[in-house]
């Protein structure tokens, strides 16, 4: 069984997945304070299977961070947005909720993925 929450960074400008960046996932309270939960780096396919462990109950509300700067100085590239900063909100337990992100050094979009 793997964590509820995971993610993939696909490199859109280079038409591959983003290995290597830095990705935090903290959990987001009521009073709008934040504890970081889990963290990993993409692995050779752009993925993090492993953000939380399997039996995590995950409703609430989230911040998902990555370290886009790092990625994009590793590769000689340029970046207009340092990092990626992504909120959801899980309504049910049991459920899997994957948070792909596609990215460029100039842009980037998010979905809720499967």
């Amino acid at each position: 069984m793997k964590s509820p929450i995971t993610t993939h960074v696909l490199d859109t400008a280079l038409g591959r997945p983003a290995a290597g960046i830095a990705v935090k996932l903290h959990q987001v309270t009521s009073d709008e304070s934040v504890a970081e939960i889990g963290s990993g780096t993409t692995d050779a396919d752009g993925r993090i299977a492993d953000l939380l462990p399997a039996d995590a109950q995950v409703s609430g509300t989230y911040r998902i961070t990555f370290d886009t700067a790092a990625y994009f100085a590793a590769t000689n590239r340029e970046c207009f947005y340092p990092c990626v900063e992504v909120i959801f909100e899980v309504h049910s337990e049991g459920g899997h909720y994957h948070v792909p992100l596609l990215l460029s050094p100039f842009g980037y979009s998010t979905y809720r993925g499967s």
